[in-house]
Order: structure tokens, then C-alpha cells, then sequence
């Protein structure tokens, strides 16, 4: 890519692509292909009236994501958000406006941020982290495996994730609830601002108690790092750390599963250890990313690539899942080629990636060892997948099996943790605004619904 002092206009481009449509969702790689005509860049809509090109071009993405004194984190940016043409109320706003973390900073600025990440994420000890995943995926599958019939998304791939980021920053549970209804929120685009707000406020709460009772997790690290990071660095921290913990592992976990549970390539060897496993992250890394159209940077000046004019302060998105499958790539074997940039690449790749991968073996491991017959209960055309332009996360995934024995979890026992600490913590940590009260005893209507009411004990 090379500068360009006078303007080039934008030739043979056609209408935006919208990402953010049921259209979309069902069938990404169709778009992928019509957005690859027009070359490795293309117009996009991210929702309505938000404009942004989207990079489907490996060799593109790489060059953008390692080239950062050319293409910007830093969405201040984002001219049509300065000038109002983009309002801040907008949908997409919550994943893409300006927060003081490491994602969304450069330079010295961004190394000190990160710093502080990763090492306070170093501090988690692998075996432990390994055992407390085994040990909440035990209790979740307790829930359901005497019923021969489940939904993998809202009874496992979901709630997880999110037990085990409560036990490694010190989440008392009563937060859960409210980083769980934040999270969802944002990433579906459903009231996204006051999901923001709920979800910096639970966080903000949530450093507050660290600052009073410090603990051997990851917040209260972050709060005695010699970064010294402000309040506000340290609640947009967490609010990626949370982000990037609950929402793409819990699709990662997922979609493994429907690739384990649908590919003929890995019938026969579900439960013959974890090179299976292995294989199938692999495949969905490359194939079906977590976070199929992320990384979202922003030109510090025109820059001309292969005849498209891509402009100062213009939204660059990496659509991560159309460069992994560019027709340009010669790899073909995605099994053992981590190659893939399902964890970004450059000064901001994901700097928990070890973490991720192993929660989600851990968990898939884990549950084909617990339920070893299980089988897609719908054809695998049939599953549905939420809209939405950043992510590829499934609707639902229902199975069914041979029922099996409760090894572990009582009625209504909560999945791991210390109990009395929990006790203690609830006593004097109640969440912004009080407990909420009980909700009517209907059926939840949605999964989300369902993980919310599980949480509240119902």
C-alpha cells in the first residue's frame, strides 16, 4: 500500500455489502465471495448508515494489522463518528468507539496497557485454570445429562466461559448476571448503549470491591501493576477482557462442537482423545473464526491499494474468516497450519490466546467424555446463526443422547467455586441497583433468557 497526496476516486465499486442481516448470518462465505470481485478490499454497511470497507484479502489483512504507523486502533479516528454522521447512540458504537484499553490505542500508550494484560494474565497457572474448567463443565453437564437432550449453546458453550472468567478476575456471582446481560447486549446489537452502560457500571463496581478486598485474580493484578492504570483504563481493560472472554470462546466452543458432531472427517474418533479436538479447533479457526470481522482500524492518511482509495479516518474492518479461506492461500490442510488470523496478528493480536484454546479443549474434551453418543438433534443445515457483523456464533445447538449419570453436581448447586467466599462476597458486594427481583415463572424465551435464569438459581 502506498500514500497518495491526491485524491483517486472510488471506480467500479458497488453498493455497501450489509453485514448485519439474518441473509448475512446464514450464509457469510457467499458474501465473501461476491465482495472478492471487486479485489481484496470492499464496501461494507455495518449497520444501517454505518459505512466501512472490509479487508477479505489475506496478504491485505496481514499488511494491515503489522503496518501501525500507517492504519490506526485508535477510533477518534472514525470521521464520520467526529463529524455526526455516524451518531454515538449507533448499534455498532459499543465495539468500535473509543475506549482507553490496549485494543483501541497505539504506541507507547498501547504497550503500557498491554503490558499490564499480559501480565496479569500471566498469573493465571495453567493446570489450575485446566482443573477449574473440568470442574465447572462436569457441574453444567450434571444439569442436563439425565435428560438425553440438550441445547449445547445455552446449557454449556455459554455459561462456561463466564464461570471461569468469574473465578479468574474474582467476579462475585451476583455480578454474572449483569456482565452476562451487558455482554449479550453489545454483541447482538439489542439496545447496545444501555447494555454498555450496564456493563461498565457492574464492572466499575466490580473494581471498587478489588480496591477494598483484594484477591489472587487477575482484576485485583491489574489494579497493583506498575502500569498504574487509571479507573477508567481499568474498567475498559476489563470490559475487553470480559468481552473477548465470554462472547468469541463461547462460539468457539460451539462451533467445534457442530464441526465434531456434523463433519464426516471426525466420525468414528470422538472420544479417542483429543487430537480430534485439537483438529476441530484448528479447522474452526480457520473456517468459522469466533470473530469472523473485527479488528477495526483507521487509515492516518489516504492510502491507494490495487486502484481503491482507502481514506484518512475510514473504518478498515478485518473480515478475519474471509482472509482465512482467501482462494489465494495455498495451504489447503488447515489441521496443525495455525496460520490463521482468528486471533488477529501484529502489535494487537490477542494476547490470551494460550487461555482460550485451552478452556475450549478442555470443554469440548470434556463433554465428549461425559456423552460420547452424542448426535446433532436437527440436520445441520437447519441451525440457525445470529446476525450480526462482527461475529459467527450460533443461535442454538440442540443434541440428543443416551441419557447418563449425575457424577457430581446436587440439585441447584451452583458449579464450582468457593461457596463461602461467594456467601461473603454477596453480603458485601450487592451490584449497582440491588438485587433484581424474581422474574415471572414462564418459560424463558430466549437463550440468553434461559442462561439468566439458570444464574439466578431458577
Amino acid at each position: 500500500m502506498t500514500p497518495e497526496t491526491t485524491p483517486v476516486p472510488e471506480s467500479g465499486r458497488r453498493c455497501p455489502e450489509p453485514l448485519y442481516g439474518p441473509e448475512f448470518a446464514a450464509d457469510p462465505a457467499a458474501a465473501y465471495r461476491r465482495m472478492r470481485r471487486t479485489g481484496p478490499t470492499a464496501p461494507v454497511e455495518l449497520s444501517p448508515g454505518v459505512r466501512a470497507t472490509l479487508v477479505t484479502g489475506y496478504d491485505a489483512a496481514l499488511h494491515v494489522l503489522r503496518s501501525p504507523e500507517t492504519f490506526s486502533k485508535d477510533s477518534r479516528r472514525w470521521r464520520d463518528m467526529a463529524d455526526g454522521t455516524v451518531p454515538a447512540d449507533c448499534p455498532v458504537a459499543p465495539m468500535m468507539a473509543y475506549r482507553p484499553n490496549a485494543l483501541l490505542t497505539d504506541g507507547p500508550e498501547h504497550r503500557r496497557l498491554r503490558e499490564a494484560i499480559t501480565d496479569s494474565l500471566g498469573g493465571v497457572e495453567p493446570h489450575a485454570l485446566r482443573n477449574y474448567v473440568e470442574q465447572s463443565a462436569d457441574a453444567l453437564i450434571d444439569r442436563f445429562a439425565a435428560a438425553g437432550e440438550a441445547d449445547l449453546l445455552a446449557g454449556y458453550a455459554r455459561p462456561l466461559p463466564l464461570l471461569v472468567l468469574n473465578r479468574m478476575f474474582g467476579c462475585p456471582p451476583e455480578y454474572g448476571e449483569r456482565l452476562v446481560e451487558g455482554m449479550a447486549g453489545i454483541f447482538e446489537l439489542v439496545d447496545a448503549e444501555k447494555a454498555n452502560e450496564l456493563l461498565t457500571t457492574t464492572v466499575g463496581a466490580l473494581i471498587a470491591l478489588k480496591r477494598r478486598t483484594p484477591g489472587r485474580d487477575v482484576t485485583s493484578r491489574l489494579i497493583a501493576h506498575p502500569a498504574r492504570l487509571t479507573d477508567e483504563e481499568l474498567v475498559h481493560t476489563l470490559v475487553l477482557l470480559i468481552g473477548a472472554g465470554t462472547e468469541p470462546e463461547q462460539n468457539l466452543i460451539a462451533n467445534s462442537l457442530r464441526l465434531l458432531l456434523s463433519d464426516d472427517r471426525f466420525a468414528g474418533s470422538l472420544s479417542g482423545g483429543s487430537l480430534p479436538v485439537e483438529d476441530a479447533l484448528d479447522e474452526v479457526l480457520w473456517s468459522d473464526p469466533p470473530m469472523a470481522n473485527y479488528a477495526v482500524h483507521f487509515p492516518v492518511h489516504d492510502v491507494l491499494y490495487e486502484g481503491t482509495l482507502l481514506r484518512e479516518g475510514h473504518p478498515l474492518v478485518i473480515s478475519f474468516a474471509a482472509a482465512n479461506t482467501d482462494p489465494a492461500l495455498v495451504a489447503e490442510q488447515h489441521p496443525g497450519n495455525r496460520a490463521h488470523l482468528a486471533w488477529s496478528a501484529g502489535p494487537h493480536s490477542c494476547p490470551a490466546q494460550g487461555a482460550a484454546r485451552l478452556i475450549a479443549a478442555v470443554a469440548v474434551e470434556k463433554l465428549l467424555d461425559r456423552l460420547p453418543d452424542m448426535e446433532l438433534a436437527v440436520p445441520v443445515r437447519d441451525l440457525e446463526w445470529r446476525p450480526g457483523p462482527f461475529h459467527r456464533a450460533l443461535a442454538a445447538l440442540p443434541v440428543s443422547f443416551r441419557p447418563a449419570a449425575v457424577t457430581r453436581a446436587a440439585e441447584g448447586e451452583r458449579p464450582a467455586g468457593d461457596e463461602a467466599s461467594a456467601a461473603a462476597d454477596r453480603r458485601d458486594s450487592a451490584p449497582p441497583g440491588g438485587r433484581r427481583s424474581a422474574p415471572e415463572a414462564a418459560a424463558p424465551a430466549s437463550g440468553w433468557a434461559r442462561l439468566l435464569a439458570w444464574w439466578r438459581g431458577e
